[in-house]
């Protein structure tokens, strides 16, 4: 059944009546695509189904940007551009939601072997609404003027996605967009809410390998060897104080440790160990002086462990899987919420905090030719009564990437897409 938010206002498209004619195929699209996910540079499928659908609503789409990307453009007449992104890929997780129309699917790892996949982060909430908005947009031609362009973007949850289908051209080869927008779910705001954070929303994002070298031997005869085991060590503590003492405490910052390999067996020392690291940051300066401070650090601890500097160790930031932090244009995101606050009501249009989470769609405001102003807000997707529970203490929400994490599908879907189509129609019409 339709679930219909107050959502009282003028307008010159009727978008609610629109929805209600397409809800009960979206229902089935939704869960079409919960139970056949496809990880990270495996959306072969779903990218098939996405197109086939915007061809049908007359977009001119092409496939095969940036891996399985796809690019949809509707043109209808001189105006603005508005891109609106949705990610594809699922997380090689195992589902137990217990839904009937759970995920049972198997993708492959990095290595070949098979792994369970489950959109475990909502992206098939955020396709739908994609398509649901293609929908609107499309039987409302006659109503606005101008282009819109659909992004369907792969590889997401492995911060790729976004670079690939840039450097192939999104802004050159297709209509360059004044404005570009995306939604996000939420495991903490209730089903048929929003919220939107101004400015910096998300984080940068950092992986970090650190090498530590030493000089092996048996563990009888320790004072023989320059032990990395304990260097390591060492170094884990002293890097506690990049954050609590060389950065300053307005600014977030995260240093997490998230792997220590080292050894083979329980008497020989090894000749190295090797350290993971993830850095969360907003602003550029945070994020290089943590870099800095961390190479000071293991160059510092491997002098005073009596290293050569040949064998100090070696620190390597993962260009490649780098993000920069997702900046929400402050006006726009303000227009948003103005709208969506008529919309949906005030009480259910919130001010989120931003959170040191990543998403690679803030590089769709960071090309370096064509700065785009982005916003990329909350969709609430928590049953209601759960999350009165929760407030109360009486109930525990699965977050995102959870086993257990299931969106309400209704008003959920209604919600995204009504506000992702008044969205791109507000832009239209400045």
């Amino acid at each position: 059944m339709l679930f219909l938010p107050c959502l009282a206002m003028a307008q010159k498209v009727a978008v609610l009546p629109l929805i209600a004619k397409e809800y009960d195929g979206l229902v089935a699209l939704y869960k079409d695509l919960h139970q056949n996910p496809e990880i990270s540079f495996q959306e072969k499928e779903t990218a098939a189904k996405l197109a086939k659908e915007l061809k049908k609503l007359g977009f001119e789409v092409t496939e095969g940007v940036g891996g399985y990307g796809l690019v949809a453009v509707l043109r209808n007449g001189t105006g603005k551009t508005i891109l609106v992104r949705a990610d594809m890929d699922a997380l090689p997780m195992l589902e137990e939601t217990n839904l009937e129309y759970a995920s049972k699917a198997f993708g492959k790892d990095d290595s070949g072997q098979p792994v369970p996949a489950m959109h475990g982060c909502g992206h098939d909430i955020h396709m739908t609404v994609l398509i649901g908005t293609a929908k609107v947009l499309a039987a409302s031609k006659k109503d606005w003027r101008g282009t819109v362009v659909l992004v369907a973007q792969p590889a997401e949850e492995r911060g790729s996605g976004a670079k690939a289908m840039l450097k192939e051209g999104l802004y050159t080869k297709f209509p360059k967009p004044d404005y570009a927008l995306a939604l996000h779910t939420s495991a903490s705001l209730p089903a048929g809410s929003v919220g939107l954070c101004s400015e910096y929303a998300l984080a940068n994002v950092d992986m970090v390998d650190i090498w530590v070298y030493g000089e092996g031997g048996h563990g009888a005869y320790p004072h023989l060897t320059k032990d990395p085991i304990v260097l390591a060590s060492q170094i884990v503590v002293a890097l506690q104080t990049v954050v609590s003492r060389e950065t300053n405490p307005i600014e977030p910052a995260v240093l997490t440790v998230g792997a220590f390999h080292a050894g083979t067996k329980h008497n020989v020392i090894p000749n190295e160990a090797h350290l993971k690291l993830t850095l969360r940051s907003y602003s550029a300066e945070v994020r290089q002086n943590m870099i800095q401070q961390i190479n000071r650090i293991c160059a510092g601890m491997a002098q005073a462990a009596g290293l050569l500097a040949s064998k100090y160790p070696k620190v390597v930031v993962n260009e490649s899987e780098a993000l920069p932090s997702l900046y929400n244009d402050p006006t726009l995101t303000k227009e948003l919420e103005t709208l969506f606050g008529k919309l949906l009501g005030t009480t259910h249009t919130v001010k989120s905090p931003p959170v040191l989470g990543a998403e690679d769609f803030g590089l769709f405001g960071r090309d370096s030719e064509h700065k785009v102003p982005i916003c990329l807000y909350w969709l609430g997707t928590v049953n209601e009564t759960h999350y009165q529970e929760f407030l109360k203490g009486e109930r525990k929400l699965p977050s995102l990437h959870s086993s257990k994490y299931a969106p309400q599908i209704s008003p959920t879907l209604e919600t995204g897409i009504r506000t992702m189509s008044e969205a791109v129609l507000m832009l239209l019409a400045k």
